[in-house]
């Protein structure tokens, strides 16, 4: 029996049944499974780092060092594993009644600059959740959709992110995710927990844009949540609170994109029992600091 993916293997694992959500057949992988990390260094004054090379990294997982087979800059684009593929999740339920209008003009400021996209796949989402994806040059069609969005209903967060995950599962290249919500979950079958277990076993970087100003009590609740999604693929959250400061937030993620250093390798440990594998990436250069994923979950076999 071939191999399971690493997020098929987790959500099988998580066993939700949950309909729309991870209902989709688990996707199978032949050969050897690359590892990929996206990785941002900054240094000490927390500027970004964009000229490293090669060999001035260092993977290590749980205990030994691995051999990367590639690696490519952030602001590469004709370069084989270049390809990006963005995610962009917008809430749309009732809670963001005040927050929405900014939100969207967020999302289109955004989309306008960044051309370089192979496809983007909008979730929008209530206590629904709607995903298409869009090529380039449907991009319009995209901005309309967006457009068009009104707030209402029920917040279904953690069924959205997995409804993109398993989609982002079976996609190649560098993959990101920018989140638009107040943070709060009213009608999810996932839980909190469990989103975060999918959010490790995928290979996706996530960039939350925090809309809480109008949370009331629950605020410091749901941005620290949001935090503890984004920074465990390595990526980062932003809570504007003005519309100026959300254009001064999707500026920084995309500065922060295109200074992302994406690298592979194929773990030397060839077992497939679908186990959680430590990884530390290392920087040879002093005075800089890493922010990628800890680790990745083994793919999974079934013995024979």
């Amino acid at each position: 029996m071939p191999a399971v993916s690493r997020l098929a293997w987790v959500s099988t694992l998580l066993a939700l049944g949950v309909s729309g959500v991870l209902a989709q057949q688990p996707t199978f992988h032949t050969g050897v499974d690359l590892v990929t990390f996206g990785v941002t260094v900054v240094d000490k004054k927390g500027h970004l780092v964009t000229d490293l090379t090669v060999d001035d990294f260092e993977i290590i997982e749980d205990g030994h060092r691995q051999s990367i087979e590639y690696f490519v800059r952030g602001d590469a684009t004709d370069v084989e594993g270049a390809t990006k593929h963005l995610g962009l999740m917008l809430d749309t339920s009732g809670s963001m009644h005040e927050d929405l209008k900014m939100a969207r003009s967020a999302a289109i400021k955004f989309l306008n600059l960044l051309p370089d996209a192979e496809d983007i796949t909008l979730v929008d989402f209530d206590e629904e959740v709607r995903t298409t994806r869009y090529p380039q040059r449907d991009f319009a069609r995209l901005i309309e959709r967006i457009r068009r969005r009104k707030p209402d209903g029920w917040t279904a967060l953690y069924d959205a992110l997995g409804v993109y995950l398993d989609g982002a599962d079976q996609q190649n290249g560098r993959q990101i995710l920018v989140l638009y919500t107040d943070g709060g979950d009213t009608r999810s079958a996932l839980s909190f927990s469990d989103t975060l277990t999918l959010l490790k076993a995928s290979d996706v970087t996530v960039y939350a844009v925090g809309l809480t100003d109008h949370a009331g009590s629950s605020k410091n609740e749901l941005r620290m949540r949001l935090q503890q999604m984004a920074e465990i693929t390595g990526g980062q959250a932003f809570f504007p609170n003005r519309l100026e400061d959300l254009e001064d937030a999707y500026a920084r993620v995309l500065a922060e994109i295109n200074a992302q250093y994406h690298l592979g390798y194929g773990s030397a440990n060839l077992a497939r029992d679908g186990s959680w594998r430590k990884v530390d990436v290392k920087i040879k250069r002093p005075d800089v600091r890493v922010r990628t994923r800890k680790g990745y979950f083994a793919p999974y076999q079934e013995k024979k």
